[in-house]
């Protein structure tokens, strides 16, 4: 899915009309190039963790919106701390290495995140590490989306 909205300019005082009507061509230009999927789109994806499961540890070239739709997840963060999500709760996944962390299903049922983010196209959702210095190493099976 891929989308731009572009707002019509008001030339400035200071402007020529050309000038701004340039500029909107520009933008337009820009739109139709992002559509075309050149650029950075938004992606969504339903991610199933079955009980016991987990991501492994990984991390995300991007900023990602998760949506916890049924079950609750464990977030393993790069410092060993420990966040519970449950059914109805969201939360933002930062980019980079230094944000490792891995999603545990402690729970009976499977745990279903919707998530969205911005991704050029073919780029990976995450990208598998080894576990941080002083954190354990993931022990379950391993799903990473």
């Amino acid at each position: 899915m891929a989308g731009r909205q572009t707002t019509a300019r008001r030339a400035r005082a200071t402007e020529t009309v050309a000038a701004a009507q340039a500029a909107q061509a520009a933008e337009a230009a820009a739109g139709t190039e992002a559509a075309a999927g050149t650029a950075e789109h938004l992606a969504g994806r339903e991610v199933v963790i079955a009980p016991g499961g987990c991501t492994g540890w990984h991390f995300h070239r991007v900023p990602l919106i998760a949506l916890v739709k049924s079950g609750t997840l464990t977030r393993i963060l790069h410092d060993n701390s420990e966040v519970v999500h449950r059914p109805g709760t969201s939360f933002v996944e930062p980019p980079g290495i230094e944000h490792l962390h891995l999603g545990r299903n402690l729970g009976t049922v499977p745990v279903v995140l919707y998530v969205t983010c911005t991704l050029a196209e073919g780029e990976a959702f995450s990208i598998p590490a080894d576990a941080p210095p002083g954190a354990a190493p993931c022990d379950c099976p391993v799903f990473l989306p």
